[in-house]
């Protein structure tokens, strides 16, 4: 069968990667001049399997008022003329009823546990690179309060099946010693040891060129104005420059902008564009030495970093502003002074790339999977802050719906 995936992100590439791995005939349509540009190029790198939970709890309503007004605030809501923004405000507070977050951590689990097996099959498969380390993901508190909510959550995430290792200060120390210099104290955290981390970017590069050998086509520079359809059926895909393509069916991997070319049709989906930002610190001899090797999540400041070769990439924070990819510089500037706190032998290096990206997120954090109301239209999108996390189960899932078979993941595919 013939299948267009629109969109060259991580979770359209390995999309195609499976399609194509399953006997499918794929081309792959991006807007930019190569793969994995947009929302895959500089996230955090984590591969958190073992920490794939909603964002949305019971929990953090108390936090994002705490956060009101706070221009550095880690989840900051900027009001909008725009419907969709409040919609989803709405049911991101909806979701944060007690019952809910249960429900959707142990789906995301599963997905995500499935997701990690699928990367390192692949990595086995192919032997690609991507700077990646397999040294877990440590979650640490600087403050009692913070320490005692990481230990209760670890406790009940056993009931669903999600168990973390519970960490002194001392254990933490002993997994990265790093941290041991920080300027504001350590006191514990909880540890994922089957977690990894790697360079999303990077892998997205190097899977489309196998992809390619095996022979996917890529259209790059082709920006999407509509997709087509009659009789309930996908028809084509129009370009901006007037030109069309056709496939026997059709897989919008467009992210954040998904929404947008699918409401035409009469279809409405729960994403919308969740505003990150990273920095990423160049790596000297000296400096490597002090840096840590650890995938880290602060939970304070909710910053994730992740070690990649010679390089130190610090992600975080949440702006709900729309489609604007304008960096704020007080935004990267508190992610930089943390980690200058936290590691003051790094105090010299300055970041040499500020980066936004747009995350596609559902209020849930669960992700669009499936088929349309449309026959041929199929969608793999709404990843939010685990689109890297997810993206290999997410397109092996989809392959297998694709193709007519039964996934074995639990997951509620649309």
């Amino acid at each position: 069968m013939k299948i267009i995936v629109l969109g060259a992100g991580v979770i359209g590439v390995t999309g195609a990667w499976y399609l194509a791995a399953a006997g499918h005939e794929v081309t792959v349509i991006e807007r930019r001049d190569a793969a994995g540009l947009e929302t895959s190029f500089a996230n955090g790198g984590q591969i958190s399997a073992g920490h794939a939970e909603p964002w949305a709890k019971p929990s953090v309503v108390p936090k994002i008022l705490r956060w009101l007004g706070r221009e550095d605030a880690p989840l900051l809501f900027r009001p909008r003329a725009d419907r969709a923004q409040w919609e989803w405000g709405v049911r991101f507070l909806l979701e944060c009823f007690p019952g809910r977050f249960q429900r959707h951590s142990r789906t995301l689990a599963g997905l995500a546990g499935h997701s990690r097996e699928c990367l390192r099959a692949l990595r086995a498969q192919l032997g690609i690179r991507y700077d990646h380390l397999e040294r877990g993901i440590l979650q640490f508190a600087t403050s009692e309060r913070d320490l005692e909510a990481l230990t209760r959550h670890a406790e009940d995430m056993q009931s669903l099946g999600i168990r973390r290792e519970v960490k002194s200060a001392g254990e933490v120390f002993a997994l990265e010693p790093a941290l041991r210099d920080s300027r504001d104290r350590v006191l514990g955290g909880v540890y994922d040891p089957k977690d990894e981390s790697g360079d999303a970017h990077r892998f997205t590069a190097e899977l489309s060129r196998y992809a390619a050998a095996k022979g996917v086509v890529f259209r790059f520079s082709k920006d999407i104005s509509a997709i087509e359809a009659t009789a309930g059926q996908v028809n084509g895909v129009r370009f901006r420059n007037g030109e069309t393509a056709s496939a026997d069916a059709y897989v919008v991997s467009l992210g954040s902008y998904s929404p947008l070319l699918l409401a035409p049709l009469g279809i409405r989906i729960p994403v919308y564009p969740l505003k990150g930002y990273s920095i990423t610190l160049p790596l000297g001899p000296t400096e490597a030495a002090a840096a840590p090797t650890v995938s880290l999540t602060d939970e304070a400041f909710k910053i994730v970093i992740s070690r990649l070769g010679s390089r130190l990439r610090a992600a975080g924070t949440a702006e709900l502003t729309g489609y604007n990819t304008t960096i704020n510089p007080v935004r990267c500037a508190a992610i930089a002074e943390r980690i200058r706190r936290l590691f003051p032998a790094l105090s010299g290096v300055t970041a040499t790339d500020y980066w936004t990206g747009l995350r596609p997120a559902t209020p849930n954090n669960v992700p669009v999977i499936g088929r349309t109301k449309l026959k041929n239209l199929y969608l793999n999108t709404g990843h939010g802050t685990l689109g890297w996390t997810l993206a290999c189960g997410s397109a092996s899932v989809l392959a297998d719906l694709v193709s007519g078979r039964k996934p074995q993941v639990a997951f509620p595919f649309t």
